[in-house]
């Protein structure tokens, strides 16, 4: 079964990485899950939403530190480690490889993990931005597999990782800060 799911895993990253590819996909994926074009997003929506939001959207800022923290923490110091994968860009010679392949592991997908947790934060009390935040989430995750560092299973759990802990974060936070009838 686990022979059958890898062969699947290195199917579908030749599909998605050789197959799919194009100039347009080689123009945006790069620029997408590039970690400076994320982190300055993130530290823009933070600084807006600590400027222009109420009271109970500024307290989301300290809840999506926390959720970064640990997805971030549990992908890169324990997971990956545990799982013990080599990255795509270093097993498979003829991938369409647009950016440094990186020296850590692969699985699950810090990229993944970080951005669907931010989404299934954001997404519990704010349901009418769901489906952006999931689609900015899986455009961010799946980036990671066109540009050759991640095979899809990668990116598959560490977005089911990540969105488990924004969805748990997120369910604290309604506890705390219930949303009040006159809002």
């Amino acid at each position: 079964m686990l022979e059958y799911l890898a062969h699947l895993d290195t199917v579908l990253m030749h599909f998605i990485n050789v197959s799919l590819a194009n100039p347009v996909t080689d123009f945006l994926m790069p620029l997408i899950t590039d970690d400076i074009f994320l982190r300055s997003l993130y530290a823009a929506a933070l600084v807006i939403i600590l400027w222009k939001g109420d009271r109970r959207l500024r307290w989301m800022v300290l809840f999506s530190a926390l959720t970064l923290a640990l997805t971030d923490t549990s992908v890169n110091m324990y997971l990956k480690h545990w799982f013990g994968r080599i990255r795509p860009c270093h097993t498979l010679t003829d991938l369409h490889v647009l950016v440094d392949c990186g020296a850590g592991m692969s699985m699950p997908s810090s990229h993944a993990a970080n951005t669907f947790g931010q989404a299934l934060l954001f997404a519990v009390p704010y349901p009418k931005l769901r489906w952006w935040l999931i689609g900015f989430a899986a455009l961010v995750a799946l980036s990671r597999t066109f540009v050759g560092v991640h095979y899809p299973f990668d990116v598959l759990v560490g977005a089911v990782f990540g969105g488990l802990i924004g969805y748990i974060v997120a369910k604290i936070f309604r506890r705390l800060f219930p949303v009040r009838s006159d809002e």
